[in-house]
């Protein structure tokens, strides 16, 4: 779950913390892996109104501060990191 530094206001819902859910290979229908893991603005803003609860709209993904675009980017990457890897990554930056 990420927390938003500028929170998204929608009607009389504020919205201040988003999870991003594992995407399906039907979420990531129509994109391109690659320029995903290259953090594509454009590639991350079709995907994350699949994968995020509550569910951002577009428009609102494209009113995200840069911060908080990358928040939520990097909470996607991770789903395509191998797990031994990850968790090696993890414990070297640990020791550092």
């Amino acid at each position: 779950m990420a927390k938003l530094n500028n929170p998204i206001i929608r009607k009389d819902e504020t919205i201040s913390h988003v999870t991003v859910l594992e995407p399906s290979s039907g979420a990531l229908r129509g994109i391109k892996l690659t320029q995903l893991l290259q953090m594509d603005v454009t590639t991350i803003s079709v995907l994350l109104p699949r994968i995020t609860q509550p569910a951002l709209l577009p428009d609102e993904v494209a009113a995200l501060k840069p911060a908080d675009l990358m928040k939520l980017a990097n909470e996607v990457i991770v789903f395509f990191i191998d797990p031994d890897e990850l968790a090696a990554a993890e414990d070297q930056a640990r020791l550092n």
